[in-house]
């Protein structure tokens, strides 16, 4: 076991703090979740939360919104920017949150480093310590960073999620074993608050693995991307509950043309059951989405904790 799956296995202890994140107060009219890599993907899933409370909200990579806001959000009255950085010194997210105090928006930082950039930035802080053994490699802040996001928006999270969470987890690395050979061509399939959590997945596996990986909305993939799908092609399909039944149609189509489908909340070759909304579901199925991406790396004999081309904080 190397480093990286250790604190894949050892995060669930630094969940609680995380879960003790106190909803926001919703006074302001206009979220923007804003985010680089990881942190974008988790932002979109916040997002979508924020959203189904009918709060606006919308998720925009960091270095986006300190460049041209206006492409999304074409009023600045009762903006609150929400920014994630696990380090607190991503360059893009720093100056998203520069731009927003000038601009007079409130700000939000989330993050596991207390003292950074982002916090001095912010005008409040959600901050929960992460696994100190955490490489370049997301893992363990991801998940907390989604908690607290999720938290923030007023998501209810049972400290049972935790459990839940590592057994899914076990499950599916169970599950695994001996299915990912010859695999090469991996999609990530969500809907609603899990699409950033399908994303997430594809990049995880993208950068532990060196593997091709894509992210589409879930029903979106039959307009043109599953002409790609062959006998080499492993589809991971985050369902959602009250969509399951045209998902399992998607996923029945996608076995006909040859790929091994890991279902998470639904049908598949790989079939692992998921209780409550999309909303839980997203940071149930997190490390397990992050044990795959150290599996698949296991068999290209790969060293997650040195991923090619990548550095622990992304800096310009």
């Amino acid at each position: 076991m190397n480093v990286t799956e250790r604190v894949i296995q050892e995060q669930f202890q630094f969940w609680p703090a995380a879960l003790a994140t106190p909803s926001l107060e919703k006074t302001d009219s206009k979220f923007v979740i804003v985010g680089c890599g990881t942190s974008y993907h988790l932002a979109q899933s916040i997002a979508a939360s924020f959203s189904l409370r009918g709060l606006n909200a919308i998720a925009v990579p960091g270095g986006e919104w300190a460049r041209r806001r206006r492409a999304y959000v074409a009023s600045d009255a009762n903006v609150h920017v929400i920014a994630l950085s696990r380090s607190g010194e991503s360059t893009e997210t720093v100056q998203a949150l520069e731009v927003s105090r000038a601009a007079g928006f409130k700000t939000t930082a989330i993050t596991c480093e207390a003292n950074s950039s982002v916090t001095r930035h912010a005008d409040s802080v959600v901050f929960a310590k992460t696994h100190p053994g955490e490489g370049i490699v997301m893992t363990s802040s991801a998940s907390l960073m989604l908690i607290m996001g999720l938290r923030l928006a007023g998501v209810t999270l049972e400290g049972s999620l935790v459990n839940d969470a590592r057994v899914t987890m076990g499950k599916v690395d169970t599950a695994l074993h001996g299915a990912l050979a010859e695999r090469s061509h991996f999609v990530y399939l969500g809907a609603g608050p899990l699409y950033g959590i399908a994303g997430e997945g594809s990049i995880k596996v993208q950068e532990m693995s060196l593997s091709y990986a894509h992210t589409y909305h879930t029903m979106e993939y039959r307009h043109g991307p599953v002409s790609l799908v062959d006998d080499k092609t492993l589809a991971v399909l985050l369902y959602s509950s009250d969509t399951r039944e045209e998902e399992a149609k998607l996923a029945a189509e996608l076995t006909e043309k040859g790929a091994l489908v890991l279902g998470f909340g639904g049908p598949g070759h790989i079939e692992i059951e998921l209780p409550g909304l999309a909303e839980s579901r997203s940071i149930m199925v997190l490390p397990a989405l992050q044990i795959l991406g150290e599996r698949v790396a296991e068999l290209r004999g790969l060293d997650t904790t040195a991923p090619r081309h990548l550095n622990k904080v992304v800096t310009l």
